[in-house]
């Protein structure tokens, strides 16, 4: 059934220095997973995570090793069984490898969708909305710049909402940065933080209350991934969002941190959920807890940018928008026809699949060999 599984590691530099407490990336490896049918069909994976092993268990180099090695012979073992049944053969005889799993998955749905005809968004349950907000990280470190870059965004009508990367200065300068830019901006534009697991409780008492002071939005992932008993008294003791990130694994810690009331919003990424269909998983948990949901991204290219996109677009509450402005902040353009951003939005394509077509000769230029 499946005649060949490729995984490819693209390196990209990006427009500018982005500055995380995790890393600073001046370059982005996208992995690509390529699956082709032996009847003619071609699905597309991404599992792109961040700074090497900088944010996670998995690198691009390890998610291409163990995609050559365990994921490919596994997958052409198996005939005769549907998307469901192949996840779950895969969960059985591999272990963690979330980012792995979700571009193995995201494929198989590209080519399920376009055997059926359909946008990848109606066989994860419809999709309720044509495009998706889109924030802009603001991650040069630098106040003036940041200001400029967030002036010059809003002219362009490319995105009216901000997050600051923050937690490798002290709390102070942390601070200080954050409200200067706000200022800048004025009361109708939304900022948000992301701390990036950095702070101890102590300092994110400190740190929030001065941020929720100065008229910021909401705090994504101030303590450790660990540290729920932290982000539950954070939680109740602030009136700010507080958003769980790196701390949200898939269902199962939805669940756990849903049921121990340890953040207001929850991150949904693709790939950190292990998956397009755990991550509806996750939206759902989230939906009948009464949590708020936000469109998150590990930075990836355009495959894993739209397969998030079709996602996002079939949760019903959607509340504090999306991140999924990764290619834009790449210097190269992959597809043939570049995704839609346009009045503070992206597009979600219409046709069959994924709805993009790769430029594989860029691809092959810009791989890794």
């Amino acid at each position: 059934m499946y005649k060949t599984i490729e995984t490819m590691l693209v390196e990209i530099p990006t427009i500018r220095p982005h500055k995380m407490a995790v890393a600073t990336m001046q370059t982005q490896t996208l992995v690509l997973v390529k699956i082709t049918t032996n009847d003619g069909f071609t699905g597309w994976g991404e599992a792109t995570t961040i700074g090497g092993l900088g944010y996670g268990e998995e690198s691009p180099e390890s998610i291409k090793t163990n995609i050559d090695t365990y994921f490919s012979p596994l997958l052409k073992s198996l005939y005769g069984l549907n998307i469901a049944q192949i996840m779950q053969t895969i969960k059985k005889n591999i272990n963690g490898n979330r980012f792995a799993k979700c571009a193995i998955q995201t494929a198989l749905l590209d080519i399920h969708a376009q055997r059926l005809a359909l946008p990848l968004s109606e066989i994860l349950g419809g999709r309720l909305r044509d495009s998706i907000p889109v924030l802009w990280v603001l991650a040069s470190g630098d106040t003036e710049k940041d200001i400029a870059e967030a002036q010059k965004m809003i002219e362009a009508k490319r995105h009216n909402i901000f997050k600051l990367k923050i937690g490798s200065r002290s709390v102070e300068a942390d601070v200080e940065h954050v409200l200067a830019i706000k200022k800048a901006l004025g009361k109708d534009i939304s900022i948000r933080v992301d701390v990036n697991r950095a702070w101890s409780e102590l300092e994110a008492i400190k740190g929030i209350q001065a941020l929720q002071d100065g008229g910021i939005d909401l705090i994504e992932q101030p303590c450790a991934i660990d540290n729920i008993d932290a982000m539950q008294r954070l939680t109740r003791k602030f009136d700010i969002a507080i958003m769980a990130d790196e701390s949200l694994m898939g269902p199962n810690t939805a669940f756990q941190l849903a049921k121990r009331n340890a953040a207001s919003v929850f991150a949904v990424k693709v790939a950190q959920s292990g998956g397009l269909i755990e991550s509806c998983e996750v939206g759902k948990i989230a939906q009948l807890a009464g949590i708020n949901l936000y469109g998150g991204t590990m930075l990836e290219g355009p495959v894993g940018t739209i397969a998030s996109a079709h996602v996002f677009s079939t949760f019903d509450n959607l509340a504090y928008g999306t991140e999924l402005f990764g290619p834009l902040l790449l210097t190269e353009e992959i597809l043939k026809t570049p995704l839609q951003y346009q009045n503070f939005e992206l597009q979600i394509p219409q046709s069959a699949g994924l709805g993009i077509e790769l430029d594989e000769n860029k691809i092959d230029h810009l791989r890794h060999q």
